[in-house]
């Protein structure tokens, strides 16, 4: 984050937000000589910076100070994909209770929960999708938050997003589906998961290759042993080579 402020005074509410310095927040608030939606050159706000920085108290005051929760900086991002960016649940459900919406995206269509997803913090996404999150949200490139969880190798988070109804086949817009994209990565147990709720285990990429087909090519062995359990065909890729080739 740029913390370019506009004026001396706005950046110390920032700074106050940062530090989480409750007192110097409400005194520079207080005071009428700065707006709580002061922003930087980015289009920060004090708000974003105490969610990021897991600072409640702060967070609390600007809102009841008359933050808009739903402004959104340069990049597309809120105070509650911050919040939710972080790991800091109690914030999220904080700006949720006060009218934070899940919906709005970044540039990148990256949303609260595909943030959460994808850095692996479990209670936010379960208060997320309590809280009416799309679970088929996609990034620009068509990754939705199950894809992101299950590169990552988040286990937790990839049996919250399937129970609330997430597609265990949708690919990215290059065809990569989350079973390949977890057995490319070596995450054994993401695999098993995902093989459990029907995922497709001889679906193939653009390119050809299969998610037993990649495990071998990285020799992820526990990769292999969980896929084969499914199938004991040796996974070919177009060209005519096997997963037995590589190993």
């Amino acid at each position: 984050m740029s913390f370019k402020k506009e004026t001396p005074l706005a950046n110390a509410v920032f700074w106050a937000a940062r530090k989480g310095n409750l007192a110097l927040l409400q005194l520079l608030l207080n005071s009428g000589r700065v707006d709580a939606d002061c922003k930087d050159s980015c289009g920060t706000t004090a708000l974003m910076v105490a969610s990021y920085s897991g600072h409640y108290d702060c967070s609390r005051e600007l809102i009841m100070q008359g933050a808009d929760i739903n402004v959104q900086r340069e990049t597309g991002s809120t105070a509650l994909f911050f919040a939710a960016q972080q790991g800091h649940n109690d914030i999220v459900k904080l700006l949720l209770e006060f009218g934070a919406s899940t919906d709005i995206e970044t540039k990148d269509g990256g949303t609260p929960l595909s943030a959460a997803s994808q850095h692996g913090h479990a209670k936010v996404v379960e208060t997320l999708l309590k809280n009416g999150a799309n679970v088929h949200d996609q990034l620009s490139d068509g990754a939705t938050p199950l894809f992101l969880a299950a590169q990552e190798g988040h286990v937790t988070i990839i049996r919250h997003l399937l129970t609330s109804g997430a597609k265990v086949n949708h690919p990215r817009e290059d065809g990569t589906a989350p079973l390949w994209m977890a057995a490319q990565m070596g995450h054994s147990e993401v695999v098993k998961v995902l093989l459990l709720r029907g995922a497709e285990r001889d679906a193939d990429r653009k390119d050809g290759s299969t998610a037993l087909f990649k495990a071998a090519y990285k020799g992820h062995n526990n990769v292999i042993e969980e896929l084969l359990k499914f199938s004991p065909s040796l996974g070919l890729l177009k060209n005519g080579s096997t997963a037995l080739m590589l190993q």
